[in-house]
């Protein structure tokens, strides 16, 4: 009921305009002038049948072809069956209309109203029906346009979104696999320190457990993490390893991928030689944009091949994120990579946390949109009823005419204010309240 109502709301507006623009043109070039208020009460009731009867039979035909068609609509055999129907339902339901009139208003006969009739009492009424029908395939277009692109933004964000989740999970039985090899070669060689490194690997895993599920961390809060991680390596190489960090950070809350320190860390360690006589000197340093872990290279000698799961996820981590890259560096003796450090000059791409509330930001345009629309008609109805009344003024009559277009488009700008302001007396957010209680208590 809602909705047909929304629709006759719309059509009588529709119909407003169109007598208006057609009696301004009269009047311009013809000199028009309503001899009594009958006559333009007829006039406005004549345009208002056809408006209405005319926008109601193209709004089901239209309907119809989208119901049917989809987005397919525009195809060209497609676009061209709905407009020749729709030229068809627009020249029956004129045909109808004339006929109703003839018959039942001026008592005339079938074939009396059949020998007078003439396409050029169609032409008027088809052309602005071609006219509203054109613009409002130009608008479905151009929305249609724009709801795709909305969805796509939507399943690009939702599969980053699941790749990002994937990519975080893969960290739980890689971490766990790798320190549970490093505790069982720490039983075999130092069962005390293994008992150490049981405990603190507990606070290690309660941290990884602890990140997992967020998308970034602090540069600060990693530091400590990877401080905390290279003593548990320490318990196994004692000081085969020197490992060094910033004193100070220039950026402590700048973001970084939570375990990605971690994961280079245990890079570092896994591929190359750790011994009293070969030391591996690891180093994090932060500088403009970047944390950078630098370490000696002395590669293993026999090394099975590597699955390179730890660093390709890193990438693809950093890769749903932002724009910037991971960059690695390598000579015969050092081998370098710097992780991004994300801040608010970085472009961040979408997942669904940003999806969301960009979508929110649209819907608050889309309103500002409403908004604006409607004060512009509001502004231009209150700058044409002075002009309806010099018209009526110099139209050399005593009868107010005028009150006609300004009622009738003022009760379009009403319908309009209701419609943007989302105000209905009769279907409004209570009653829409009420019927959800009273169907929600009816299912229980």
């Amino acid at each position: 009921m809602k909705k047909y109502l929304g629709k006759i709301v719309k059509a009588f507006f529709i119909g407003v305009l169109i007598f208006l623009l057609i009696g301004l043109y009269e009047y311009l070039l013809n000199g028009w002038s309503p001899n009594s208020y009958k006559d333009v009460l007829e006039q406005f009731a004549y345009n208002q049948t056809y408006s209405v009867l005319l926008y109601l039979v193209n709004d089901i035909v239209i309907s119809n072809m989208i119901e049917r068609y989809g987005v397919k609509l525009f195809k060209l055999k497609n676009i061209v069956t709905s407009i020749v129907l729709g030229i068809i339902a627009t020249l029956s339901t004129m045909f109808f209309i004339r006929l109703f009139i003839s018959i039942v208003i001026y008592d005339d006969s079938f074939s009396g109203f059949i020998s007078r009739e003439s396409l050029a009492y169609y032409t008027l009424g088809f052309t602005v029906s071609i006219i509203v029908n054109a613009i409002f395939y130009f608008l479905y277009y151009y929305k249609t346009k724009q709801d795709n692109r909305v969805k796509e933004q939507k399943i690009i964000a939702g599969v980053a979104s699941a790749q990002f989740d994937a990519l975080k999970n893969q960290l739980d039985p890689h971490f766990l696999f790798n320190s549970l090899n490093v505790l069982t070669s720490l039983i075999e060689e130092n069962p005390e320190a293994a008992t150490k490194f049981t405990t603190a690997l507990s606070k290690v895993y309660r941290y990884v457990l602890e990140q997992k599920n967020k998308e970034l961390v602090t540069i600060e809060e990693e530091i400590k993490f990877a401080n905390l991680y290279m003593s548990l390596l320490k318990m196994r190489f004692e000081d085969s390893i020197v490992f060094t960090t910033p004193a100070i950070l220039k950026n402590p809350e700048g973001k970084v991928v939570p375990l990605a320190l971690q994961l280079l860390l245990e890079n570092a360690v896994k591929h190359n030689q750790v011994t009293p006589s070969k030391k591996l000197h690891i180093t994090i340093t932060e500088s403009e944009g970047a944390i950078t872990v630098t370490n000696n290279l002395q590669k293993k000698q026999s090394l099975k091949e590597s699955s390179g799961v730890g660093l390709k996820n890193i990438k693809q981590r950093y890769a749903l994120l932002t724009s910037e890259i991971v960059k690695i560096e390598h000579s015969e003796a050092v081998f370098e990579i710097s992780i991004p450090i994300i801040t608010q000059d970085i472009k961040i791409m979408k997942t669904q946390d940003t999806y969301i509330n960009e979508k929110r930001y649209e819907n608050a345009q889309e309103q500002v949109a409403k908004l604006k629309a409607f004060y512009v008609h509001l502004g231009v109805y209150l700058i044409f009823v002075p002009v309806f009344l010099y018209l009526n003024y110099q139209s050399n009559t005593s009868f107010p005419w005028a009150i006609f277009p300004i009622g009738g488009w003022g009760f379009g700008v009403a319908g309009h204010a209701a419609e943007t302001f989302n105000w209905n007396p009769f279907f409004g957010k209570d009653w829409e309240e009420r019927k959800i209680k009273e169907l929600l208590d009816k299912e229980d």
